[in-house]
């Protein structure tokens, strides 16, 4: 069974070599380094100077190997007859390139194979040459499907499922509890097929900014490319929830019958039905095709590459209640500043302030750059947001975003890396952080203000078990708001949200990262 990531369209003979060591160097990097794809392809590919069908060959197959590199070393150990840990590292992430290529990728079996023999030779595993031929050889010698029978035998419940969409077998349970805590469970093999598919750019019409030609200058670039030619690793290096990890022309993308029964080939199914539909945000523009930074009003300024879920956790919080002139709004983890900016344009609209805090001084940098275009209406301040009710100012804020630091389990999509990253127990001192937020966040809460509760997870001891925590720790300041209804109140269209005091947003059902958020309000 082929994964989602897959370029489109008809190939024009084998791609250069130098897209594909772009692709090596970014995976070694990301394997050796720690670094981030997002980060490091765009610059990659710029200083190789490739085209953008080259690039986004390169940004496919990088970002494709990546997501599915538990699969494919899998794959490569029963070709190979070795285990993955026991491959010399450059040679594996070799093999990891030329599998992507065969499995879901369009390029012709000779082609992948010699290219990814002349790569590893390149790349200085002349040693290995044959080794790779071989195994290059063995795995193309069965269909993607074929090898989705031979990988997942003998595997059954969330193991089966890890393996075959590629997640560790924590995170796909932690996805199952947390569709089951809305009684979706059904929907686990959809949803991390979503995980894998390549995320489509989203902008943000800032309110009061963006002008009708920003937008229809934006909405005419929707349409994918006259030639077919591929879009180009474009990407805002700010942060998971407010840019896109790549933008990459895709076949249909698959969906799942099941959590554990059958699953159709990936080829020949979607599994984001509305992926391609209107905007879910009210002030969002759905689908770009080609660099954002050369829309115009991106480059004003005026409109920002941002996932349409943080849009919608931002405008839950500024629309959940008519904004009297001289409210005082608190953004406590602004970094990198996309939730920000659009809090602040609704703030400048309404008459209200914003303090827009960031503890790191580089990401707090990105917020001032992310806000300068609002003047007076918004002060950026550097500091640990769990100091707020004790530093002795007496302040407090009528309107507070807590965009919380969390496993980014929601926002897999976009970075690819990261849920080879994360462990269990990030989940527990994350929680801990979230929690002291949480606490800060209540003591400047004034009364009869707004409280808004957002991750990018949906791990529940990040989401529901947060708020339940909170609320028997200060159930007698706080109540819930029938954050449900509000969500659909301000979306332009169905969000297709569970009935309730929260809200979980999914990348299957309507194409934005995997948000939560809960609303509060401060009792008089």
């Amino acid at each position: 069974m082929s994964q989602p990531t897959k370029h489109q369209g008809a190939r024009r003979g084998p791609r250069p070599a130098n897209a594909r060591r772009v692709a090596f160097d970014v995976l070694r990097a990301v394997q050796v380094d720690d670094a981030y794809a997002n980060l490091l392809l765009p610059t990659r590919i710029r200083r190789a100077g490739l085209s953008a069908r080259d690039a986004g060959f390169a940004t496919e197959l990088t970002y494709g190997s990546i997501r599915m590199l538990g699969r494919y070393d899998v794959v490569i150990a029963l070709a190979s007859g070795r285990r993955a840990e026991n491959i010399e590292a450059d040679v594996l992430d070799v093999l990891r390139l030329g599998a992507h290529q065969l499995l879901a990728m369009r390029t012709p079996t000779h082609a992948a194979v010699d290219a990814t023999v002349e790569l590893a030779r390149e790349v200085g595993a002349r040693r290995a040459t044959g080794f790779v031929n071989a195994v290059m050889r063995k795995i193309a010698a069965r269909t993607d499907d074929e090898w989705d029978a031979l990988i997942t035998e003998g595997r059954g419940g969330d193991a089966l499922l890890a393996t075959r969409w590629s997640h560790p077998t924590w995170v796909v349970s932690a996805l199952r509890d947390a569709l089951a805590a809305e009684r979706s469970r059904d929907e686990l093999a959809a949803l991390l097929a979503a995980d894998n598919a390549a995320p489509r750019v989203q902008l943000a019409a800032l309110p009061g900014l963006a002008t009708d030609e920003d937008v229809a200058a934006a909405t005419a670039r929707t349409e994918p490319d006259a030639d077919g030619a591929d879009d180009a690793a474009f990407v805002d290096a700010t942060g998971a929830g407010d840019a896109p990890a790549a933008l990459v022309a895709a076949d249909d993308e698959p969906e799942a019958d099941g959590a554990t029964g059958t699953v159709p080939p990936v080829r020949t199914v979607d599994p984001v039905p509305e992926a391609d539909a209107s905007p879910v945000s009210p002030v969002g523009i759905r689908g770009i095709s080609g660099d954002p930074a050369r829309v115009p009003g991106v480059a004003a300024g005026r409109l920002r590459v941002q996932d349409e879920g943080s849009q919608l956790a931002a405008l839950a919080l500024s629309r959940s209640s008519a904004v009297r002139a001289g409210e005082r709004w608190l953004d406590m983890c602004a970094g990198p500043g996309g939730k920000a900016a659009l809090l602040a344009a609704e703030a400048q609209q309404g008459g209200a302030t914003l303090v827009a805090n960031e503890l790191v001084p580089a990401r707090a940098g990105l917020v001032r750059n992310a806000l300068e275009v609002f003047g007076d209406h918004v002060r950026v301040v550097e500091g640990d947001a769990r100091r707020y009710g004790r530093d002795g100012t007496g302040l407090t804020f009528d309107r507070i975003l807590l965009d919380a630091p969390c496993t980014g389990l929601g926002a897999l999509r976009r970075r690819p890396e990261a849920r080879w990253r994360k462990v269990p127990e990030d989940v527990q001192e994350l929680a801990a952080l979230q929690t002291e937020l949480l606490d800060a966040a209540v003591r400047v809460l004034a009364p009869g203000g707004t409280l808004a509760y957002v991750t990018c997870s949906p791990h529940l001891a990040e989401t529901r078990g947060q708020v339940d925590a909170l609320m028997r720790r200060h159930g007698d300041l706080l109540e819930q708001l029938d954050t449900a209804s509000v969500v659909r109140g301000v979306a332009a269209r169905d969000p297709r949200v569970a009935d309730g005091d929260t809200v979980q947003l999914w990348p299957h059902r309507v194409g934005t990262d995997a948000m939560f958020i809960a609303l509060f309000r401060r009792v008089d």
